[in-house]
């Protein structure tokens, strides 16, 4: 690779390639350095560190997500939005593992609020207002949708679905089916509510 014109933009973008290649856990300043042919010490003029050029690479793949997944629930509503974002994100995983890693990093908190996780999670809350989600109940679903897309696909990626008859694919359409008629169905027959109406048809028969 040509050694001129390194920058900090350049060599995110190449630590984030890197990361697919190998792994994010991989990824070093002196990993980078043997990428371009030059010395690690050329690097340090650009990244202070391999944790900051980690968090530099979080920073994009947090963004280049967030941009693909806006895309792709652009003027959607309701269950077709939910299912955009889901493929969104399980495309993203699939493609860069590296990048979708990176992602995961846990940030401090001030570089965490001024990153593209903040739209990540306006995004999801645009979704579930779909729903007529309030408060808790709204916030308990994002946390839920978080894990359940994150789990499968981590699960996915590590081959835990290769050995059984039923396609990968067949779950997932599954899953985000039933997310969407609990979403739909949560206010009239959340779990507290049920509880409430037992109690209040216990006292009237007792």
């Amino acid at each position: 690779m040509v050694r001129v014109g390194l920058t900090p933009e350049r060599l995110t973008r190449a630590g984030a390639e890197l990361a697919d290649e190998v792994g994010f856990d991989q990824v070093t300043v002196s990993a980078l350095a043997r990428r371009f042919d030059v010395k690690v010490s050329s690097l340090y003029s650009h990244v202070k560190s391999s944790q900051d050029l980690k968090t530099r690479i979080a920073l994009f793949a947090l963004e280049e997500l967030a941009d693909r997944v806006a895309d792709a629930v652009a003027g959607r509503a309701g269950k077709d939005a939910l299912v955009a974002f889901a493929d969104a994100y399980r495309d993203y995983a699939r493609e860069h593992p590296g990048r979708y890693a990176a992602a995961r990093l846990r940030l401090d908190p001030e570089t965490a609020a001024a990153s593209a996780g903040v739209r990540h999670a306006q995004m999801t809350r645009a979704i579930l207002r779909g729903y007529d989600l309030t408060e808790p109940d709204q916030t308990h679903a994002v946390r839920m949708l978080g894990g359940v897309f994150h789990g499968y696909v981590s699960l996915e990626m590590a081959g835990g679905f290769s050995h059984t008859a039923v396609d990968s694919q067949e779950s997932w359409s599954w899953i985000v089916d039933s997310l969407d008629v609990l979403l739909r169905n949560w206010t009239a027959h959340r779990p507290s509510d049920w509880a409430r109406r037992a109690s209040e048809q216990s006292g009237s028969t007792g």
